[in-house]
């Protein structure tokens, strides 16, 4: 879910028609609680619980794609950093955070379970001299804003050193937790103890702090790499009995992460929400008459082993936000065919539906000639509000909100948000 990420896939991804070949860096984000946020800080606006929606965008820290700039900042110049970022998502209407604070398995918080995140100081382990997470949290709930802690469960690495990690990091503990694969380092997620573990992890930061959502991307199982198998024989020689292959095994192991941290994140925090943003496309209907009328060269529940489209019937999310990363009228993953896919989704659900919007392909050379048009994103929230399933929408990324490439995203907010608004 970052720049040098499923970002720079998702086009590709969706174009393919047969088996995706990766790049080598090629990578990938109910029952409605009144968010933290809106209750520390008036929001401006009025429009009745009837015109609530969620407005947000991503804060990437992996790679320092977003925050901070770079590692060698001091803490005062990464605080300023984040505050000015919160400003821009006030300046812009917006009304969510999504803030990435487990990017490879280590912390943005000063966790007993994993080490600081490198991209604080440029060494995986060293105490940054502050708390990112406590002080986003305060800084945001101030501004009115809900604060989304987004986690990754499984990715370990970027590359397949282990020698690179913290001493102390798990992985080099438990060296047999951990799968190289497509140059990157992973958490066996075939593993119950790998589980438990990532579990614990995510949930220490829930007793910490007032989130308002734990907030997963869509990195699972990792894409597929053209060439590469991911190595699970021994998980699944000793956990896979009972299933029928590997893949329904590997789907199962998924649904456990998912539903276990359901449970366990509203017994520590009731009101903390949980939600997930997957890869827009669950199958194409060539492949499952119950898929969206795509041919994505990529399906989350064949290729990511994310059954995403179970996670709503089963209510174990609150809200789920489809990475709908293309244009209206792209021939493989067309925005107005999944927009109204994902709405017959969450029909007769509790889970609500945010759209994932591709505002980083605004003006890049490259993309196809709609993302060279200031008002595409805007003609996106103009088809959405045909869909009343569709509350609200979430930017990629806060970079490209404050950047505002082309103009797109004053367009936007000049069109669709004429003043703040509360979260549904």
């Amino acid at each position: 879910m970052e720049r040098l990420s499923r970002r720079t896939f998702t086009a590709a991804a969706a174009g393919t028609l047969a088996a995706v070949t990766l790049p080598a860096n090629a990578q990938a984000a109910d029952t409605p609680a009144a968010g933290a946020g809106t209750e520390h800080a008036p929001v401006a606006g009025g429009h009745g619980a009837g015109h609530r929606q969620l407005r947000g965008m991503w804060i990437a820290t992996v790679a320092n794609t977003d925050w901070p700039s770079a590692p060698s900042l001091s803490p005062e110049e990464q605080r300023q950093e984040l505050c000015d970022l919160l400003d821009v998502a006030v300046e812009r209407r917006l009304n969510a955070v999504m803030f990435q604070v487990r990017p490879t398995a280590d912390a943005l918080w000063p966790s007993p379970y994993e080490p600081w995140a490198r991209y604080l100081t440029g060494v995986q382990g060293r105490d940054p001299g502050w708390d990112p997470l406590g002080t986003a949290v305060h800084e945001a709930h101030r501004r009115g804003l809900e604060l989304h802690a987004w986690f990754n469960p499984y990715r370990v690495s970027l590359t397949t050193d282990v020698t690179a990690l913290a001493p102390t990091h798990p992985a080099r503990l438990h060296p047999e937790w951990i799968v190289s694969f497509g140059g990157k380092l992973y958490y066996n997620p075939g593993l119950p103890e790998v589980r438990r573990f990532v579990e614990d992890a995510m949930l220490d930061a829930v007793r910490r702090y007032p989130i308002d959502a734990v907030h997963w991307d869509d990195y699972f199982y990792p894409y597929p790499v053209a060439g590469q198998t991911f190595q699970d024989d021994d998980a699944y020689a000793r956990y896979g009995t009972g299933f029928p292959d590997r893949d329904a095994w590997r789907r199962n192991n998924t649904d456990l992460l998912v539903r276990e941290m359901a449970q366990r994140i509203k017994r520590i925090r009731p009101r903390t929400r949980f939600g997930i943003s997957p890869f827009g496309v669950w199958r194409n209907a060539g492949t499952d008459p119950l898929g969206s009328a795509t041919t994505a060269g990529v399906q989350t529940y064949d290729d990511l082993h994310a059954d995403t489209r179970k996670w709503v019937q089963e209510e174990w999310i609150d809200y789920i936000v489809p990475q709908v990363y293309w244009n209206i009228g792209f021939a493989a993953a067309d925005y107005g065919v999944l927009v109204p896919w994902w709405s017959d989704v969450v029909s007769g659900t509790r889970v609500q539906l945010y759209v994932g919007e591709a505002l980083y392909k605004v003006g890049v050379a490259g993309q196809p000639a709609a993302w060279q048009d200031q008002a595409e994103l805007s003609r996106h929230l103009d088809f959405d509000t045909h869909y009343p399933q569709v509350r609200g929408n979430v930017y990629f990324s806060a970079t490209q909100v404050a950047a505002d490439p082309l103009g797109a995203m004053s367009r936007v907010v000049a069109d669709h948000y004429p003043t703040r608004v509360r979260t549904p």
